[in-house]
C-alpha cells in the first residue's frame, strides 16, 4: 500500500480579496449558480451545462451535468460524480468543482439530494444516510448512460458531508474507479457525538427527542424540524467553531441559494446517529485522495478516515496550508490547489 502525505505551499493570501467578489448572485445567473466564474450560457468551445431531472426510486432528482469544451456525444470521456455538502445544493461548491473539472476534460454531474433542494420527496428535508448514499449510486446510474461517457472511467468526489457518504457508497459500488474527498465530514459521528465530540453527554437525551419526533409524525402527521434557526451576526460571531461561523456566512450570505438550508427533520436523527462513515471502510480498495485544510477544525475526521482506509490500492492525504474547512469551497488559491490535485489524481486513476 502506497501512502503519502503532502503539504501544499501557501502562495497568496486570499484574505486580501473581498468575499463578495468571489461569489455570484444566484438571481443574476440563468442556472442560479452562486460561485464566482460560474457559467452563464452554453457557448461553443467552452464548458456547457445541462440542467435535467431523472427518476430515482420514483423521486425526481434535479441534476446539473457539465460537459467539457467542444463536447461531442460520439466521443468518449471520463466522468466524475460529485456529492454536495450537508445543507448545500448543486449550485454552490459542488457546482464550482463540477465546472472546474469539466474544464479539464471530464463530464461531471452533481445533483440535489432526494428530499432536498430542487429534487422531489416528501416530507421535505429528510436527511438520512441511506438516502444520501443512494443518491450517489443514482448519479452513477445516470451518468454512466450519458452520451459520451466511458462507463469504465467513473470517479467520485465527495465534499463535506458528501465526502462521508462518498466513502460509504464506494465501499460497495465498484463503478467508482477512484474516490476523492474534500473537507470530509462524518455526519453520523457529528450528529451522535457533537462537533469535535463536544456533546457526548447528551446522546441519549437527543435520541429520546428524535424518537418523540417520529412518534409525533406517526400520530399527528406533523413534522418537527431542527437546524433552521435564524442567527444574528452577533450570534454567528459567538459560535464556538470556525466551520459553523464560516458556514453561516457562506450559506447564508455570500453564496446563498434559496434551496439551500441547514434544516432537517428531527426524526432523521434516528438514522443519522447510528451511522458512521468509517464502518466497513476496509471494503474500499480503490485509489483514494483526501484533501483538507491544515487549519480546518474538521480535519480530525479526514485524518481518522485516512488512517482507517487500510485496504486501498493507494492513498494520499493532501493538506492545503492555512485553509479552513469552508475556505476550501471558494478561495481562489485554495480552489486552484484542489483542482490541481484532483486533476493529477483522476488522470492517473481513471485510465
Amino acid at each position: 500500500m502506497k501512502s503519502t502525505i503532502k503539504t501544499a505551499a501557501f502562495l497568496i493570501s486570499a484574505n486580501l480579496m473581498p468575499v463578495e467578489a468571489l461569489a455570484a448572485d444566484y438571481r443574476q445567473n440563468p442556472f442560479t449558480l452562486t460561485y464566482a466564474g460560474a457559467i452563464t450560457d452554453n457557448v461553443k468551445h467552452k464548458v456547457s451545462l445541462r440542467s435535467l431531472t431523472y427518476k430515482l426510486n420514483n423521486i425526481d432528482i434535479a441534476a446539473n451535468v457539465y460537459m467539457p469544451p467542444n463536447y461531442e456525444a460520439t466521443k468518449h470521456y471520463p466522468a466524475i460524480v460529485i456529492a454536495h455538502p450537508n445543507g448545500g445544493v448543486k449550485e454552490q461548491v459542488a457546482g464550482l468543482y463540477a465546472q472546474r473539472l469539466a474544464e479539464k476534460g471530464y463530464i461531471t454531474i452533481t445533483a440535489d439530494a432526494a428530499y432536498q433542494g430542487a429534487s422531489g420527496g416528501l416530507p421535505r428535508n429528510i436527511d438520512k444516510p441511506a438516502n444520501r448514499i443512494e443518491d450517489i449510486h443514482g448519479m452513477a446510474d445516470f451518468i454512466s448512460q450519458f452520451a459520451g461517457v466511458d462507463a469504465g472511467q467513473v470517479g467520485l468526489l465527495g465534499i463535506c458531508g458528501g465526502g462521508g457518504y462518498a466513502m460509504k457508497a464506494a465501499q460497495t459500488d465498484k463503478r467508482f474507479k477512484s474516490i476523492a474527498t474534500l473537507s470530509m465530514f462524518n455526519s453520523g459521528r457529528v450528529r451522535r457525538n457533537g462537533y469535535m465530540d463536544s456533546a457526548t453527554a447528551t446522546i441519549q437525551q437527543r435520541l429520546q427527542s428524535a424518537t418523540d419526533a417520529r412518534a409525533k409524525e406517526v400520530k399527528t402527521g406533523k413534522v418537527t424540524y431542527v437546524g433552521d434557526a435564524k442567527l444574528t451576526d452577533e450570534q454567528i460571531t459567538a459560535l464556538p467553531f470556525d466551520l459553523y461561523r464560516q458556514g453561516f456566512e457562506y450559506y447564508g450570505k455570500t453564496h446563498a441559494h434559496p434551496n439551500s438550508t441547514f434544516r432537517y427533520t428531527e426524526s432523521s436523527l434516528l438514522s443519522l446517529m447510528s451511522f458512521d462513515a468509517v464502518t466497513n471502510i476496509e471494503l474500499i480498495n480503490q485509489p483514494l485522495l483526501m484533501i483538507a485544510g491544515s487549519k480546518a477544525d474538521s480535519l480530525y475526521m479526514t485524518k481518522e478516515t485516512f488512517e482507517l482506509a487500510t485496504n486501498t490500492v493507494s492513498k494520499q492525504l493532501y493538506l492545503i496550508e492555512g485553509a479552513s474547512h469552508i475556505e476550501t469551497y471558494w478561495k481562489p488559491d485554495y480552489v486552484d490547489q484542489v483542482i490541481a490535485q484532483l486533476t493529477d489524481f483522476f488522470v492517473t486513476t481513471l485510465k
